[in-house]
C-alpha cells in the first residue's frame, strides 16, 4: 500500500482489468498480502473479481496494481444507494510509493461519476491510507466477550419461544428475508445476494481460522416461514487445549431485546464452552444494558469498521432522510473531487424534503469531506470534529441544528466484511 503516494510515473497507466487479467490480479494480491492459498479459496476469490469492477495499473505489460470493487447496495437512512465496496487493492512492492494507489482511486471515483454512484465503502487494513482520499469512518463496531464459566446475568425476561437449530444449506432461504426486512433499521448494512450468504456467510471452513466449526444457525420462531421468524444467531464454535470451549458470535439480529436475551442465553449456556467471543457487533448493542453483571459482558474493543466516501455529496445528501429541519451553510473540503469542494447550504423543510446548492454565503461550518461523511450515516456528530479541532464552527447552535437533522434512532452498522 502507498502511505506517501506522489504522481505515478509516466509509464504506469490505470484501466479496465479484464477477466483474463484475473489470475495475475490474484497473483499480485496474495504477493502484497503474503499469502499462500489453496485451490479452493483461490477458485473462490477468482469467483468474486469476476463480479467485481476491476482497476488494473499496467507498466508495460506488467501488472502492477488493482483495485476492485464489490457492487454493493447499502442502506442509508431512510432508503439505500449503489455503493461500490473496495476490496483486494494491491500495489507492487517495486512500485510503492510511486502513485499507483493514487492513480486507480481517481480511476474508481471517474467510473462513480459516470455511473451516478453517490458514495463508495471499504474496510481499511491501513488506518493512515485512505483518510487522504476522502474515506471516512462511517460505522464502528465493538468487540463482545462473555465469560460463561458461570450462568448469563440478564435484567430482562428472555422470550420462552423454542429455539431450533437450522441447517445451514436451508438457512439462507429463512436469514435472508428476514435481513432484507430489517436491514433498513439500520444505515451501513449491505444488501445479500444468495450466493454472498452461501459462500461468505454459510462457507464450511473460515477463512482466518481453520479449527473453528462449520456454522451453527439458531433462529427463534420462523416455523411457519420466514415472515413468522423473530430473530436469528450465526455463531461458530472452537476447541481450546488450555481452556474451555469458544463460541464465535458473527451475527445475532432480533426483533425485541426478550428475544436477543433468549439468543445471548443460548449461546452462553452451549455445554463444554467457557467464552462467547462476539466481534463486531454495535456500539449500542442492548445487551450492553440488559446484561446483569459487566464484569461477566465486557467490551474488549472498539474499531471504525465501514468506510464511507462521498462521491457526490449532494446525492448523497437528497438520498437520506431527516429527523429534523436544518438551514445551514456547510464548507466542504475536497482536494479530490470539485463537485463536493466549497460552500453550499443544506436545508431541509419540515416535512423533510431537502435541498443542497452551491452558494456564496458565508460558511456556518467548515469541514473536511472525510469528516462529512463520518456523519452522514449517523456514526459520529458533527460537533464532535469542532471539539476535536478538525471543523471550524463559524456560527454558533449550527452543530447542534445539523446533529439534530442527522440523528438516526439507531447508530449505523454493518457486519458484513470484504
Amino acid at each position: 500500500m502507498d502511505s506517501a503516494d506522489p504522481v505515478a510515473p509516466s509509464t504506469v497507466t490505470f484501466r479496465e482489468l479484464p477477466e483474463t487479467d484475473i489470475d495475475r490480479a490474484l497473483d499480485l494480491a496474495y504477493l502484497v498480502f503474503h499469502e499462500t492459498v489453496e485451490d479452493e479459496k483461490r477458485k473462490h476469490h477468482h469467483d468474486l473479481l469476476s463480479t467485481c469492477h476491476r482497476v488494473g495499473a499496467y507498466d508495460g505489460d506488467a501488472l502492477v496494481g488493482l483495485l476492485a470493487a464489490f457492487p454493493f447496495t447499502v442502506s442509508v437512512p431512510g432508503g439505500e444507494l449503489p455503493c461500490p465496496s473496495l476490496t483486494f487493492v494491491s500495489v507492487a512492492p517495486t512500485h510503492r510509493r510511486r502513485g499507483v494507489l493514487s492513480g486507480m482511486v481517481a480511476a474508481l471515483f471517474e467510473r462513480g461519476a459516470q455511473l451516478g454512484h453517490p458514495v463508495a465503502a471499504l474496510w481499511a487494513s491501513e488506518d493512515a491510507i485512505y483518510g487522504r482520499f476522502g474515506f471516512g469512518p462511517a460505522t464502528y463496531a465493538t468487540t463482545i466477550d462473555i465469560d460463561t464459566t458461570r450462568p448469563l446475568a440478564l435484567r430482562v425476561t428472555p422470550d420462552e419461544r423454542p429455539l431450533r437449530l437450522v441447517d445451514p444449506a436451508d438457512a439462507p432461504a429463512l436469514l435472508a428475508d428476514y435481513y432484507d426486512r430489517t436491514r433498513a433499521d439500520r444505515a451501513g448494512r449491505t444488501a445479500r445476494g444468495e450466493s454472498w450468504w452461501r459462500e461468505e456467510w454459510m462457507a464450511a471452513e473460515d477463512e482466518e481460522d481453520d479449527d473453528l466449526s462449520p456454522p451453527r444457525i439458531v433462529v427463534v420462531g420462523g416455523q411457519d416461514g420466514p415472515e413468522s421468524l423473530a430473530g436469528y444467531a450465526i455463531y461458530r464454535t472452537k476447541t481450546r487445549d488450555d481452556a474451555p470451549g469458544m463460541i464465535r458470535v458473527d451475527e445475532l439480529e432480533a426483533d425485541t431485546p426478550q428475544v436477543a436475551a433468549a439468543l445471548w442465553r443460548y449461546l452462553a449456556g452451549i455445554d463444554l464452552t467457557g467464552l462467547v467471543h462476539a466481534w463486531g457487533r454495535p456500539l449500542d448493542d442492548p445487551l450492553l444494558l440488559f446484561a446483569g453483571d459487566r464484569d461477566q459482558v465486557r467490551q474488549t474493543k472498539q474499531f471504525p469498521a465501514l468506510r464511507l466516501r462521498l462521491l457526490d455529496a449532494r446525492a448523497a445528501l437528497l438520498a437520506r432522510s431527516w429527523a429534523a429541519p436544518v438551514d445551514v451553510v456547510l464548507d466542504v473540503r475536497d482536494p479530490h473531487l470539485p463537485v463536493n469542494h466549497g460552500r453550499f447550504r443544506l436545508t431541509v423543510t419540515p416535512d423533510g424534503t431537502a435541498a443542497y446548492a452551491r452558494t456564496d454565503a458565508p460558511a456556518d461550518l467548515s469541514l473536511d469531506v472525510a469528516d462529512l461523511a463520518s456523519a452522514y450515516m449517523g456514526a459520529t456528530r458533527t460537533d464532535a470534529f469542532v471539539r476535536a479541532g478538525l471543523a471550524t464552527e463559524h456560527t454558533p447552535g449550527t452543530t447542534a441544528a445539523l446533529d439534530a437533522a442527522l440523528a438516526t434512532p439507531y447508530l449505523p452498522h454493518t457486519a458484513d466484511e470484504f
